[in-house]
């Protein structure tokens, strides 16, 4: 087992997620809050959650598992956050600024997995 509070990937990834809570989800129209809103917001959190999750397994192959899950959430919250740039819900700088966060999340997620698959 390891100490995900330990983990850089962790921390960003924790990070990437306040940013969406604090950033993001303000942006949104409240006709969106049951739908995009919270698709997205669950995304966010799913990705430290499952890299927390993973953590607490004994082996190689069962965090590997639950990075890839971290992975599809960081796509995941990839493609909400293109809808709702596309939506004009906010602003194309906000949306690099964001993806920028996401493609740091995600490069460290793969190099993870590919060290424990190694």
């Amino acid at each position: 087992m390891r100490d995900y509070k330990k983990l850089e990937v962790w921390k960003k990834s924790h990070e990437l997620t306040l940013f969406v809570y604090g950033t993001l989800l303000p942006k949104f129209p409240k006709s969106e809050q049951f739908d995009l809103l919270s698709q997205t917001k669950r995304a966010a959190y799913s990705i430290p959650l499952n890299i927390v999750e993973g953590s607490g397994r004994y082996t190689e192959k069962d965090f590997a598992h639950f990075l890839d899950q971290a992975l599809g959430s960081a796509h995941e919250l990839e493609y909400c956050c293109l809808l709702s740039k596309d939506l004009s819900y906010f602003d194309p700088e906000l949306f690099t600024k964001t993806n920028l966060l996401i493609n740091e999340v995600k490069a460290m997620i793969i190099g993870l997995i590919k060290k424990l698959r190694g």
